[in-house]
């Protein structure tokens, strides 16, 4: 940023900026097309981290018809593999042309700075009860510098209203705290990030891993992805084993069928949710949960019991000591690679739990004075959406990002926060269908800024907030996570009911108690 040139006015005036066209910023871009916004890429494509942060085996952890648009099925929807991160972009891209979305996209176009330009009432409304700005006021309010292919000079845009769809992932790693003399400068072999390694093509990768003592860092997704790549590159004889290096233990699952039964029966139907707490719930509702927490327990044992039966689990130290819905409750459920056991068995992928660990000199160190030696030590330590959002927006609003103590960034709706005026933030909120939920908050903020509806006061809306807050901490020990996962079916028939539509969207009073909810169930048709 020191090198790049701010160039002055005349500034480029437009109604409505979206930044970002992965999944959540094509769909924004879809449903507010008819005010011809500008969409800012900082890439050369759509498809967010689906393009540049995947590994050459990243698949989906759902079937196709669990991941598709409402007006946009997937070619081969009824096929029940998970589909490759390559169809993934592809089936993205094909929903980009088919609705023109392309044409308002400025790719190779990162937005390096926003500037908050409209009057100081704009604040003071938006923190007030009942004083809400519109969100559209005919002039604009936020200022917005794009680096465009690489430019050393910054071209300044002006508008009504900001969409940001930049998301949690990728962009700016998050990578632990050593201590002095105890970090990566101190290790005589290669230290990189998943990140780094996302970009590197399948022979680079191999060539990285192949006969090397690899120790990957973490136990979610990517780390266990990463374990596999290293295992298969590791085959033979000659091959050395992945260390993964755990701190703390989250439930996999192999499939989505427990004991012969469909997983969609446990959580994802509306008898089901009945089960869970919600936000908004009446006297009798809470009393009914109480009531049904065994219940709610015996489904999460049932579950459990089914794992412990499939997975090795024990055998390899690996079984959480924390129940299983509290990880769905958190969205940190994931989906293990068929062959993930099959390498263990061969000691291709060996296992390390420790809270602390540092580095030295051959490899790293753990709080039990063991070591092990590594040639090469991946972070996927995840990254730091709060971070980058932080490096664009000024203050005041840069220091409201995080609500403290949870850390959640406090959105109405997943969507809007109550604080910063004329700006949205689609992509930020979790449920086990992340594209449906993109979707249908898409249509909602679409609607608000046609004002086909008014939002509730900033008072309310922080309260409504709270409470999702309250229900998460709750319900699991992992709650700085905006998870709604046990109760996405009201949280979406309160999308609706705001936006004026029918909540209930089945043809049945059956199908409403005992078919899941996907993205079909909120077509327009419907």
């Amino acid at each position: 940023m020191a090198d790049v040139q701010h160039q002055n006015p005349p500034l480029i005036v437009s109604k409505i900026a979206i930044i970002g066209a992965g999944v959540s910023g094509i769909a924004a871009t879809k449903h507010l097309s008819h005010h011809n916004p500008v969409v800012f890429e900082a890439t050369d494509s759509v498809g967010g981290v689906w393009k540049t942060c995947a590994y050459n085996s990243t698949k989906l952890q759902s079937a196709h018809k669990d991941y598709e648009f409402s007006d946009f099925p997937w070619p081969n929807r009824d096929d029940p593999s998970f589909p490759t991160h390559v169809e993934i972009v592809d089936y993205l891209e094909s929903y980009a042309k088919h609705f023109d979305v392309l044409k308002f996209v400025k790719f190779n176009s990162k937005v390096m700075e926003l500037r908050f330009v409209g009057h100081r009432e704009s604040i003071e409304l938006a923190g007030n009860p009942g004083g809400y700005v519109s969100p559209l006021l005919g002039h604009p309010v936020w200022q917005v510098a794009v680096q465009t292919n690489d430019s050393q000079i910054l071209q300044w845009y002006a508008f009504e209203f900001v969409v940001v769809c930049i998301g949690k992932y990728g962009d700016i790693p998050k990578s632990p705290n050593f201590p002095n003399n105890k970090g990566p400068e101190v290790f005589q072999g290669k230290v990189l990030h998943s990140l780094d390694y996302c970009k590197l093509d399948k022979d680079a990768a191999t060539q990285l891993l192949k006969g090397k003592k690899v120790a990957v860092i973490g136990y979610k997704k990517s780390a266990i992805d990463l374990a596999v790549e290293c295992a298969e590159a590791n085959q033979g004889p000659e091959g050395q084993a992945c260390t993964m290096v755990v701190r703390t233990l989250h439930w996999t699952v192999p499939h989505y069928w427990v004991w012969g039964l469909p997983f969609f029966l446990f959580y994802s139907t509306r008898s089901s949710q009945f089960l869970h707490e919600r936000p908004n719930q009446g006297i009798l509702r809470t009393l009914l949960c109480y009531l049904f927490s065994p219940l709610r327990r015996g489904v999460s044992k049932f579950i459990e019991s089914y794992l412990l039966w499939k997975l090795p689990l024990q055998k390899y130290g690996l079984k959480p000591q924390h129940p299983f819905e509290e990880d769905y409750a958190s969205c940190q459920m994931a989906i293990m690679p068929e062959n993930f056991f099959t390498e263990a068995d061969k000691g291709k992928i060996v296992f390390k739990k420790s809270s602390n660990w540092w580095f030295w000199k051959e490899g790293i160190q753990f709080d039990d004075n063991t070591k092990t030696k590594a040639d090469v030590v991946i972070l996927a330590t995840g990254y730091d959406g709060k971070k980058k959002l932080k490096s664009i927006l000024p203050d005041p609003f840069r220091s409201l990002i995080e609500y403290h103590p949870s850390g959640i960034m406090p959105l109405y709706r997943g969507t809007i926060h109550p604080l910063i005026p004329n700006m949205a933030f689609v992509g930020y909120i979790e449920s086990v269908a992340n594209l449906h939920t993109s979707e249908l908050l898409s249509i909602w903020l679409a609607r608000y800024v046609d004002e086909k509806f008014k939002l509730p006061s900033a008072e309310n809306m922080l309260e409504q907030i709270f409470k999702e807050m309250e229900v998460s901490r709750r319900t699991t020990r992992f709650y700085k996570r905006h998870c709604i996962s046990t109760f996405s079916i009201n949280h979406s028939d309160e999308i609706c009911e705001e936006m004026g539509w029918n909540s209930w969207r089945k043809r049945s009073w059956f199908a409403e108690a005992f078919s899941p909810y996907g993205s079909q169930d909120y077509s327009h048709k419907n």
